[in-house]
């Protein structure tokens, strides 16, 4: 079998939970010829807890999938320690790949994915030493989000040197994955097209949106109930599932619970944590709002029965601290969906899968009044226009299942591995 690196800073979670989308295109990339190996941090991102490496790196096994662990220093929250725990893991990249040859064998294609693009760099320039293509797959646009979220300014020395080091990559990574539809849009805003007299191929250029594996999350409907009274009561259920920061706007589902305090027969809940917590708590006492009950964090496993029990589910988003013109990657929309219950989403964004599958309703507005007469809507619909919403959104949700996404990811090594065998025999000619 060909030997596949995957790259992935914060898949150490992955080990744990046995989800995540590279766990996933570990698991069934087999099929297609490919044994997979994800490198992660040794620090997991989400809940803190650390590694215990007597060297650079750790190898263990779940289900027959190798974890490198690369070390890494502890950090909490999202200043300068987390920016050099990334360092950390770019410089460990380089140290330990070679001992990894050693030990197990040399990749055939490295697969490095964002969630910073020191990820992207390390494989584009290690690919290089070692003779083989590199995919970069682009999660989040960096340095877009930055420049949006204000920590940075685009026309400044630090914005124009993160757009170069973000075109280098693009540019010289063999092939590019875009989990959002609309991602390639920005290479065009940005002028980067070859048929715009750019550098940059657009037909290297692929859409591989997050998903889930539906046969484990029906699994896990079955077999991982959570004992919750408030899942079994008649009510109709409106339900949040995610975190719980600024980004995520839960304050407006309270908002809009208030507004809806007088139909009796309608509970909210919210299930997650997060810095927005305790205001949120104190916004649901002062507005005496007894229909409205944060659930705190729940372990993955549990999503799956607690979706499936809603009536609706809310995909909540702020509308001003995001590009949404690019489209959604939340791999809790396809979560939602999966549920098969109808999906209110409190941003108007473009390439929606709610509007592709008619499985939701998408806002406009993004106020509470607006978020109150969707719920309403939801819930004076007949019980067959409901239903028939939830059966779109299972259905929609089978186009992003996890053996079809990695069928998608066959094809774009299928392309490396060719365009990469291509360029270096055009290369060998010329030096004849």
């Amino acid at each position: 079998m060909k030997k596949l690196w995957i790259w992935n800073h914060d898949a150490t979670y992955m080990f744990g939970s046995r989800s995540g989308r590279h766990y996933w295109f570990a698991k069934y990339i087999r099929a297609y010829g490919y044994e997979p190996v994800v490198f992660c941090a040794s620090t997991n991102h989400f809940d803190g807890t650390q590694m215990e490496l007597k060297g650079n790196y750790m190898v263990d096994t779940v289900d027959g999938i190798p974890f490198v662990f690369v070390k890494t220093p502890p950090y909490k929250g999202n200043g300068g320690k987390r920016i050099w725990n990334w360092v950390c893991f770019y410089r460990g990249l380089f140290r330990i790949y070679r001992p990894l040859i050693r030990k197990s064998g040399r990749p055939d294609v490295i697969l490095a994915s964002s969630v910073h693009p020191l990820t992207m760099a390390a494989g584009v320039q290690i690919g290089k030493r070692l003779g083989i293509p590199c995919i970069c797959e682009v999660r989040d646009l960096w340095p877009e989000a930055i420049f949006q979220a204000g920590m940075a300014e685009e026309t400044g020395f630090l914005g124009k040197a993160l757009i170069r080091g973000e075109h280098w990559i693009y540019r010289n990574a063999d092939a590019m994955i875009f989990t959002k539809e609309g991602d390639t849009d920005y290479l065009r805003e940005r002028g980067w097209l070859t048929e715009q007299g750019g550098d940059i191929d657009i037909k290297k250029c692929f859409y591989i949106n997050n998903g889930i594996d539906l046969q484990e999350y029906v699994k896990q409907i079955r077999e991982k109930r959570l004992e919750d009274a408030d899942l079994t009561t008649g009510a109709f259920r409106v339900t949040y599932v995610g975190t719980l920061r600024k980004v995520n706007h839960v304050e407006l589902l309270i908002r809009a619970a208030a507004l809806l305090k007088g139909e009796t027969d309608i509970e909210f809940l919210i299930y997650g944590a997060g810095e927005e917590e305790e205001a949120l708590k104190r916004l649901i006492r002062e507005n005496g709002l007894r229909r409205v009950h944060m659930k705190g964090y729940v372990n993955g496993q549990f999503v799956p029965y607690i979706l499936s029990c809603s009536s609706v589910n809310i995909l909540n988003y702020s509308q001003n601290m995001y590009n949404w013109s690019r489209g959604n990657s939340s791999r809790k929309l396809f979560e939602y969906m999966a549920s098969g219950k109808p999906v209110i989403s409190t941003v108007s964004m473009q390439y929606s899968p709610i509007e592709k599958y008619r499985c939701g309703i998408s806002m406009e507005d993004g106020s509470a009044e607006e978020l109150a007469a969707c719920i309403m809507k939801i819930k004076e619909m007949g019980d067959g226009e409901r239903e028939k919403m939830g059966q779109n959104a299972r259905a929609g949700a089978g186009d992003f299942d996890a053996p079809v996404l990695t069928g998608k990811l066959a094809d774009v090594i299928g392309y490396a591995q060719r365009e990469w065998k291509r360029r270096k025999g055009r290369k060998e000619m010329k030096e004849r």
